[in-house]
């Protein structure tokens, strides 16, 4: 079972200081227009869901998937404040599937953030993932350096590429290794 990040540390991860390396709305600005349809598993508390459901706009939809209910519940709360919450679709996932097989080829742009190490199935996230984009959308991979080696994360890549999407670029992500790719 790979490791997986505790609930309680999605606290941490929301910590204001972060933003100062990792400013969401810079990071996210170049792949979110407004109307888009988003999906980000592994969201913890939201750390980039709000912005994401900002720059999507009141026309579009963050579709977020997480494994841990009391990430969820927080991240609701937050939304809730945030006068956001129409926006954020909230989607508690299951240990092999992220179960949006009722988005297929609806999706614009897939937030993958520090999230795949901690999958058991990293070849089978990559294809739902896959069949839930547009042509045309992309796919941010960004995984922590700290935890994911550099020999990890271009297995994840050339399972990503298995799946049928299409090294795009790699981006400069603090202290992360981070690949964009392209559903054709």
């Amino acid at each position: 079972m790979p490791h997986r990040c505790p609930w309680y540390l999605g606290y941490f991860l929301l910590n204001p200081l972060r933003r100062l390396v990792q400013h969401p709305a810079r990071l996210l600005e170049p792949y979110v227009k407004p109307g888009f349809r988003v999906l980000e598993p592994g969201p913890g508390m939201g750390y980039f869901t709000l912005e994401l459901a900002r720059l999507a706009g009141p026309t579009g939809k963050v579709h977020v998937v997480d494994i841990e209910p009391r990430m969820l519940a927080a991240l609701g709360r937050r939304a809730r404040s945030a006068g956001l919450e129409t926006r954020v679709d909230m989607r508690l996932g299951r240990d092999n599937s992220l179960g949006v097989a009722d988005l297929p080829g609806e999706i614009d742009f897939v937030l993958a953030f520090a999230v795949v190490h901690e999958l058991g199935d990293v070849a089978a996230f990559f294809n739902e993932a896959a069949a839930a984009m547009k042509s045309g959308a992309k796919l941010l991979l960004a995984e922590p350096a700290g935890h994911v080696s550099e020999a990890s994360f271009a297995e994840e890549c050339a399972m990503a590429e298995a799946a049928g999407l299409v090294a795009a670029d790699r981006p400069a992500v603090w202290r992360s290794h981070a690949a964009v790719f392209r559903k054709p």
